[in-house]
């Protein structure tokens, strides 16, 4: 076991559970929170996004979804730990009987390649359990019209991303590039959605780690 320092609230990590990542502690800066809001994260893992975004903003109603029990006792322990209430629920997204409009916003660091891909991260990394297309069509069942969708995804994926995120009904709004400096390519794209949302796509400033590959 150890613990990660993420400000107000430390992060146990256990072997076994997908470690911390610097695309998810991007994304938990980048999705769109505001206090009292209630936060699904499809995907929780060890409860990372939920931490992070506690920090961001008061009160929230915090829903995890977790298939590996595992990952979804270690987010329950994390919650506690940090004196937070929530929920973290254990099982498949795509059998789980989701609430309808039951989340103001739904956030997710989901699974990047496609089985057929020929590129692998592991089990936790490619398709073999939710393709984008189920993640994106869970997200919009838990959203009203106006919640939002944040999720990041390799860049690669983009085309992917836009054509699943629009057949879902959730409008892309914001796209952030993510770099470890201005000499490399992109490493990760962070995309947040609106349900029903009109069509117009904001491009922000590129978010620069300041890391190198080998780092």
């Amino acid at each position: 076991m150890r613990e990660e320092d993420l400000g107000r609230y430390r992060l146990v990590q256990r072997e076994g559970v997908f470690p911390l990542g610097r695309d998810s502690l991007l994304l938990g800066g980048f999705a769109t929170v505001r206090p009292g809001r209630r936060v699904w994260d499809l995907g929780c893992g060890g409860g990372l996004l939920l931490l992070l975004l506690a920090q961001r903003a008061e009160d929230l109603r915090l829903t995890g979804v977790e298939l590996d029990p595992a990952a979804a006792a270690l987010a329950r322990e994390n919650l506690a730990r940090n004196g937070l209430s929530g929920e973290i629920l254990t099982g498949d997204l795509r059998t789980l009987p989701l609430p309808a409009a039951g989340a103001d916003l739904v956030i997710s660091n989901p699974p990047y390649f496609p089985l057929a891909a020929g590129t692998s991260g592991g089990p936790a990394r490619s398709e073999e359990s939710l393709t984008l297309s189920q993640l994106c069509r869970a997200a919009a069942r838990l959203l009203p019209a106006g919640g939002r969708f944040a999720l990041c995804c390799r860049p690669e994926r983009l085309a992917d991303l836009l054509e699943e995120t629009r057949g879902a009904g959730l409008e892309p709004k914001r796209l952030q590039l993510a770099h470890h400096d201005r000499s490399h390519p992109p490493f990760a794209l962070l995309l947040e959605c609106v349900r029903g949302g009109r069509a117009g796509l904001s491009i922000l400033p590129p978010a620069l780690t300041g890391e190198t590959e080998e780092e």
